[in-house]
């Protein structure tokens, strides 16, 4: 059964996109609306799908983007009310809704292997461990993700500034939430928000700007490979240093490890690599050039133990390795092979062994075999909306403005301020663009008076950036998302200290 339900608005924009549709325009206020069932964790249900455009309006009402979306209800609902709404976003920054869509909550998943790995012919198939069963889900495209553009698309009439940013970014989405959960009767629900990667950063300035400027308080923040750019582009002692428990679980999974540490456990391995990095190597790195040479030899010989690198390129290297000479030279004189970025299990071909860093991000271009199909047959096929214009991967959102960015502190002043709201991060050991061990130093951060802690959660999973393409971590990671919605769905509980 398939209902489309138009706007006025939309009907104009509609009729003017089929005679013009050489110029590949979507109506930027519509909806189609499709029925659909799925068996979770045993249980079958029905559910409805509305996937759709709404409209990003400036200071004068005029329309100035148009954001596609995917909302998701569980049908026989009794008390709507009290059902959760997860409003998720992944990162880039430019990149579209699509990565969790279709390969984590969602209650359909790409057709893949068990580690997450490209299966031909390539599609979707039924997600039995989707968090559909417990929450409603929205997946949306910021501006120029997906199938979202501004208007016009391009050209000096488009102000930039307004999309394309840090703070900008989180401003028109609160706004546009606003717009999206009053039209959908949800603000009596319990409300998540999940980001991924730069989604991570968003979500947290998004708990506040929500809070304070839209008046939407949050029961969650779901923060999944979480980019903390207060880390990440810093730089320095602590930036590089933090990188150490991560070579240690790569270096680990490839077999690269010392005989001593391969045959244990990676969970026995990490909290050594973790105390040392934070009680020695940070305080050596920070004495630079003047750090005495038998502490940087001691030093060396630590980082090659739990890196797997050897003593002389890390002291070549003046102690501070970087993640892309860690991807390249790990197994360089092993098997010659590159270890993935965002999943350092995956492997690579660069044209030379030489070199510092590699020639392709050989995850990225795995999981654009299976994403970049799935996604437009998905939506065209089975959730029926019909368009010719492409699905932006990623979008055309450069240059981005990172300038005055507060977002940690945003989070830790939306949580000071809503007694109700908890935060869960979830990494993958084996994710080297935002380390599980950056995350975990972030939720460290947040919060200095200490006073908030208890309503932090650290999962850790034995994959990468996506930790649910591994079929395991998929449903480890649901029933860690489900578990925390459950928890903290307070069920009338005063929200006070």
């Amino acid at each position: 059964m398939i209902k489309k339900n138009f706007t006025p608005f939309a009907v104009l924009f509609f009729c003017i996109g089929l005679l013009t549709a050489q110029n590949r325009k979507l109506p930027i206020d519509t909806v189609v609306t499709t029925k659909h069932s799925v068996t979770v964790n045993g249980t079958s249900f029905n559910y409805t799908a509305k996937t759709g455009t709404q409209p990003v309006w400036d200071e004068k009402g005029e329309p100035i983007a148009s954001l596609h979306y995917t909302y998701y209800t569980r049908d026989n609902v009794s008390d709507r009310a009290s059902r959760p709404l997860l409003i998720s976003f992944n990162g880039g920054p430019g990149s579209g809704s699509v990565w969790m869509h279709l390969a984590y909550t969602g209650p359909r998943v790409l057709k893949i292997d068990d580690e997450g790995y490209p299966v031909q012919p390539y599609g979707v198939k039924e997600n039995p461990y989707s968090v559909l069963d417990v929450t409603d889900i929205v997946y949306v495209n910021p501006a120029n993700t997906g199938y979202s553009r501004t208007i016009p698309e391009t050209g000096k009439e488009v102000d930039r500034e307004k999309f394309f940013g840090i703070n900008a970014d989180i401003e028109y989405l609160a706004e546009w939430l606003n717009t999206f959960v009053t039209r959908n009767n949800r603000w009596r629900s319990p409300k998540y928000i999940v980001g991924e990667s730069y989604g991570g950063t968003r979500v947290m300035g998004l708990s506040l700007a929500l809070q304070n400027q839209q008046w939407m308080y949050l029961n969650g923040v779901i923060m999944v490979s979480p980019a903390d750019y207060k880390v990440i582009r810093v730089g320095g002692p602590v930036s590089s240093a933090l990188n150490l428990p991560y070579y240690t679980a790569a270096a680990w999974y490839q077999k690269a490890l010392s005989p001593e540490l391969q045959q244990k456990d990676l969970l026995e391995i990490l909290p050594e690599s973790e105390e040392y990095t934070i009680n020695t190597l940070i305080p050596a790195l920070a004495k630079g050039g003047f750090i005495p040479d038998e502490e940087r030899q001691a030093v060396a010989e630590k980082m090659s133990y739990y890196s797997g690198l050897s003593k002389k390129e890390i002291l070549s290297l003046n102690l501070d390795v970087p993640t892309a000479y860690f991807w390249k030279s790990l197994l360089r004189d092993k098997s010659g092979y590159t270890l993935g970025r965002l999943d350092s299990r995956y492997l690579g071909i660069d044209r030379e062994l030489a070199g510092t860093r590699p020639d392709y991000s050989a995850e990225l271009t795995s999981w654009l075999h299976s994403f970049t199909p799935a996604i437009n047959y998905y939506l065209q096929e089975e959730l029926n909306f019909k368009t010719d214009i492409k699905y932006n991967m990623f979008g055309p959102v450069r240059p981005w403005n990172n300038d005055d960015d507060n977002t940690r502190d945003n989070l830790r002043q939306a949580m000071a301020q809503n007694p109700y709201l908890n935060v869960l991060i979830q990494s993958g050991y084996y994710d080297g663009a935002t380390t599980y061990f950056n995350a975990k130093y972030t939720m460290w951060q947040v919060d200095p008076s200490g006073k908030m802690k208890d309503r932090f959660e650290f999962k850790g999973y034995r994959s990468g950036h996506m930790m649910y393409l591994r079929r395991e971590d998929l449903k480890k990671a649901n029933d860690d998302i489900r578990d925390f919605i459950i928890r903290t769905s307070t069920q009338g509980k005063p929200a006070k200290y």
